[in-house]
């Protein structure tokens, strides 16, 4: 019986295969998305925080959100 880390029947060789596929592309969008959140966020930060539309800080998080899913649309596209 072999006892080896790298065996392809390995539970390990499934997890690092899963990070491979699955995590660069979310990493990538929510650095892209945390940029865009930068670029926009002092633009309307007045707004945000006046408390007119929403609780600023669901806000603030759901703007974070479009970001990173406008970052992962445009990650898909090219």
């Amino acid at each position: 019986m072999s006892l080896t880390a790298f065996s392809p029947s390995a539970p390990l060789t499934d997890l690092v295969l899963g990070a491979s596929l699955f995590f660069p592309p979310l990493f990538k969008a929510v650095l892209l998305g945390f940029f865009f959140w930068l670029l926009i966020h002092p633009l309307i930060r007045g707004w945000i925080y006046s408390g007119d539309v929403w609780h600023p800080t669901l806000m603030d998080l759901s703007l974070f959100v479009l970001c990173v899913a406008g970052a992962l649309w445009l990650l898909s596209l090219g």
